[in-house]
């Protein structure tokens, strides 16, 4: 209702043309009763000087009176006849008269004036009203000329036809207006301004006139409600506002109720109190809506205290009641108390199991939510959109296709698929389970769509990498908001298309669209890998333009950029111009140290940084790994186990996981592994790699291979432990083992990475297999669309030259896309010295010297290469060129005593 301060400040008051009138009048009765009595008070005073010549007492008297009326007794004195001393009686009369009336003016502007009536001033000093609302009963001939016109400006008039309590408040103003007239019902703020009214036209009807201000009262403030509904950050009336005194209880028991409800929305829980004693004053607590909605209103402000209180007092409890109850729990996670009160209900209806489904799909529990769906279908409930958008996500998440296809059925059979909300969801579950020609289908069958459905099957393409289908249907869309901009340049990035996601920025900021903060870290991370400095400081002037650089995980982002773009001296002074002194600053500070191969710099920011967080472990641990100083990050290890309240997370024990293959460890590499089980760290497909590699690394293949074997419901889903087992089994010469893992990975529904064809061509080279080496070698482009990089045609060299095929390893060489390198030479030239081709030894050799003219090693197996074939000659000449050249020797040494 406009009894807020909202309306009332954006209307001020104003003086009505009635009541200046009023105030004028006032003044010149005031003043006009002044000037006739003023001869009574010349006659008194005239009176008391002829006492005071007489007795000197009331003249002492009379001297303490004011200035003015000295001079009036003075006058008197002498001779009335006098015209000077007339001049000088006047003159003090003006005198008093001008004192008074400006005193006069002056009191009755602060009463009154305009200043004061302000609803903006909070010392407002106006007219105060008995009620919030004034009741005028108009005539036609006052409505004929136009007396309300001042009320025709206010902002509000009449309400919504749709809504119940204008309805009552209009027709009980039709009850009272005159025959031919019409009754306003002016709203006032609490200073007496006018802010809105309600009017009713109609005949005069004389019946219910004792109980009528009673039920406008309540009746008004359920319009109050109403109105505080509508603009939820006003302040919620209360029912001291009014007087419920007469009313009959089913009008106060609407009012409790849209208060109730009012409290409910705004989250005010301040005034929801006070309706509460209201309820508890009147005795209305045994109404069973009453206590609903206190129920609803402690539950939706998350007071489980007071609404647990009001539940067991509750003497009419029915399925609303617990439904209520079960909603407040969810809300706040706290679903093992929800679950007791749904075992107990008397009564689950279709809201009940929905709102449990919708709790469990809020923390996660996606298996139990399918398992509470599928109880409720079995009992017989009928569901509604709700249930089955929400367990659409659930099954979404699962990822069960088959599952998803019976929902889409479900809702065609229940006549659900119309509705754009189900519609949608069911579009978004196709696409994160990756079924998007599916989705496609559903899409193009839609009556209906709004920009959520459109954004929804952007989205789809993005994420799969289908950019250009996705720049097909993003063409189609005639009203794009900044959700679909940020999909297709996230669509872009995904693909590594800096430029073309740039491109689509550009468009989007001249069309008048703001970015986003995500969308501003998502680009100036793509700049960073793709090292595109330029974009990123424009992207960084963006940044500070708009303001963004205020926010911590921005500031780290700027960071992180200047640090991998190999300008640490601005990510430090990036680092020391940020307005406050964030971790996440820190922590990328401290990973650009490390990026840049500067330990030990990264380790006096994080000696002084005061709350260190898991990631600022992480960065410090990852970088004394990745820096080969493997017995550093053990130590700092130790130390966060020991010393700090942080604990490991997964990433932490990747690290030193990794801290130990490179030390080759077998001891620490056990430890490490029990603390992991005793922890309750939960297992990963990156972890278990890293444990099955580090075991492979450390000598124990069989351990490796019961750590896979135990994790195989982990190893199921990615490639990553796959390819630890696989490569580690062929680096110990398991060729057999790691070629039958390949064969079991190839049933399951997991695609290979270059990764795995490494450690798959490693050992068929190992086996000797050259035919299969070969056909898995061409698999890889042609099958698995994976294009072979200088690694993969290191092993087909390896695999060929050991097989004595060097003629087709040469040829092999030729037809790589990139150049060879000092590896492919060495293998060619090792594998000529197994089979004593010269020939092939010497082009190697020749190769390998003109890429790097320093190698130790290429001489050396040249002079071999003479050795076994008899050339002596040939020997002794590379011999003492090895003698005068500049290449500098290690000198070998043994371990063993």
């Amino acid at each position: 209702m406009p009894l807020s301060s909202s309306s009332s400040s954006l209307h001020p008051c104003k003086h009505s043309p009635s009541a200046t009138l009023d105030l004028l009048i006032l003044i010149l009765v005031v003043f006009s009763g002044a000037f006739l009595i003023s001869s009574y008070f010349s006659y008194l005073i005239h009176s008391l000087s002829l006492l005071s010549s007489h007795f000197p007492s009331i003249a002492l008297s009379l001297s303490s009176l004011p200035l003015p009326l000295i001079l009036l007794f003075s006058n008197h004195d002498h001779d009335p006849d006098d015209e000077d001393h007339d001049g000088i009686s006047l003159a003090s009369f003006l005198f008093v008269f001008a004192v008074f009336f400006a005193a006069s003016v002056a009191f009755l502007d602060l009463c009154c004036g305009s200043r004061s009536r302000r609803c903006r001033n909070p010392k407002c000093k106006g007219l105060k009203k008995a009620m919030e609302f004034d009741l005028q009963l108009q005539t036609e001939e006052s409505v004929r000329t136009g007396s309300g016109k001042e009320i025709e400006r206010l902002p509000w008039k009449g309400g919504s036809e749709s809504n119940p309590d204008y309805e009552c408040l209009r027709a009980e103003l039709r009850k009272m207006a005159p025959i031919n007239g019409r009754a306003v019902l002016l709203f006032r703020s609490r200073c007496g301004c006018p802010v809105a009214k309600l009017e009713g036209r109609g005949p005069k009807r004389s019946r219910r006139h004792k109980k009528l201000p009673a039920k406008l009262a309540a009746r008004c403030f359920s319009a109050a409600i109403t109105q505080s509904r509508q603009q939820p950050y006003t302040t919620s009336p209360t029912p001291t506002h009014f007087d419920f005194s007469g009313s009959e209880s089913s009008d106060i028991e609407r009012a409790l109720i849209s208060a109730l409800g009012s409290c409910a929305t705004n989250k005010d829980v301040t005034y929801g109190r006070q309706i509460h004693c209201r309820v508890l004053k009147s005795g209305f607590d045994s109404n069973g809506f009453i206590c609903n909605s206190l129920l609803n209103m402690y539950a939706k402000c998350r007071v489980l205290s007071e609404a647990e209180s009001v539940f067991c007092s509750h003497t009419k409890l029915d399925s609303a009641s617990f439904n209520i109850m079960i909603d407040g729990y969810v809300r706040s996670r706290r679903i093992r108390d929800a679950l007791k009160l749904f075992d107990v209900m008397p009564d689950r209806s279709c809201v009940s199991y929905t709102t449990l489904i919708k709790g469990y799909a809020q923390n996660d529990r996606w298996s139990e939510a399918m398992e509470l769906f599928r109880e409720m279908r079995s009992s017989g409930v009928m569901l509604n959109e709700v249930t089955l958008a929400t367990v659409v996500s659930a099954c979404s998440h699962l990822g069960g296709v088959w599952d998803c296809r019976m929902l889409h059925s479900l809702a065609i059979r229940l006549n659900l698929e119309g509705r754009v909300f189900v519609s949608t969801n069911l579009l978004h579950m196709y696409c994160i389970c990756s079924c998007l020609e599916d989705a496609r289908k559903l899409f193009d069958g839609m009556p209906e769509r709004n920009l959520v459905t459109w954004n929804v099957m952007l989205n789809g393409y993005s994420k799969a990498g289908l950019v250009e289908e996705a720049k097909e249907l993003f063409d189609q869309i005639t009203e794009k908001d900044i959700v679909s901009w940020g999909t297709m340049i996230d669509g872009c990035l995904r693909k590594n298309q800096l430029e073309e996601a740039l491109v689509f920025y550009k468009e989007m900021l001249r069309r008048g669209m703001k970015p986003s903060e995500v969308m501003m870290v998502d680009l100036l991370s793509a700049s960073a890998r793709s090292s595109g400095g330029f974009n990123g400081l424009q992207l960084h002037c963006t940044i500070v333009k708009t303001g963004f650089d205020c926010y911590d995980f921005i500031q780290a982002t700027i960071i992180h950029f200047y640090a991998v773009c190999n300008n640490i001296k601005l990510a430090i002074r990036q680092f020391e111009a940020s307005v406050m002194d964030h971790i996440a600053s820190r922590n990328a500070l401290i990973a650009g140290f490390v990026k840049n191969g500067m330990v030990e710099e990264a380790r006096e920011v994080f000696d002084q940084t005061r709350e260190k967080d898991i990631f600022s472990w992480n960065a410090m641990i990852s970088g004394y790994a990745q820096s080969l100083s493997p017995n550093l990050a053990l130590h700092l290890f130790r130390e966060m186990i020991s010393s700090s309240q942080v604990k490991p997370d997964a990433i932490t024990m990747v690290s030193v996981f990794s801290a130990i293959s490179s030390l080759g460890s077998l001891e620490e590499g056990i430890r490490a592994h029990e603390y992991l089980n005793r922890s309750s760290i939960p297992p990963n497909n990156n972890l278990t790699a890293a444990v099955i590699d580090m075991y492979a690394k450390c000598g124990s293949i069989e351990t490796a291979l019961n750590v896979f074997r135990q994790t195989k419901n982990i190893s199921s889903s990615t490639i990553s432990p796959w390819n630890a087992i696989i490569c580690g089994s062929a680096t110990h010469g398991h060729a057999k083992l790691a070629l039958d893992l390949y064969s079991e990975l190839q049933s399951l529904p997991i695609k290979p990475n270059s990764i795995t064809f490494v450690g798959v061509l490693s050992a068929g080279c190992h086996a000797g297999l050259v035919e299969l080496g070969k056909t898995y070698f061409d698999s890889m482009k042609e099958v698995h669309g994976i294009e072979p990089d200088i690694k993969h045609y290191g092993c087909m060299v390896d695999l060929l030259g050991k097989a004595g095929r060097l003629e087709e390893a040469i040829d092999m060489i030729k037809k790589m896309p990139v150049k060879a390198d000092v590896i492919i030479w060495g293998i060619l030239l090792s594998a000529s010295r197994i089979h004593r081709n010269v020939e092939v030894a010497e082009m190697a050799a020749s190769e390998l010297a003109a890429i790097e003219p320093t190698h130790e090693g290429c001489k050396v197996l040249l002079s071999n290469v003479y050795a076994d074939a008899g050339r002596w000659e040939d020997v002794a000449l590379v011999r003492e060129e090895m003698r005068t050249s500049d290449v500098e020797w290690s000198r070998a040494f043994s371990g063993v005593v």
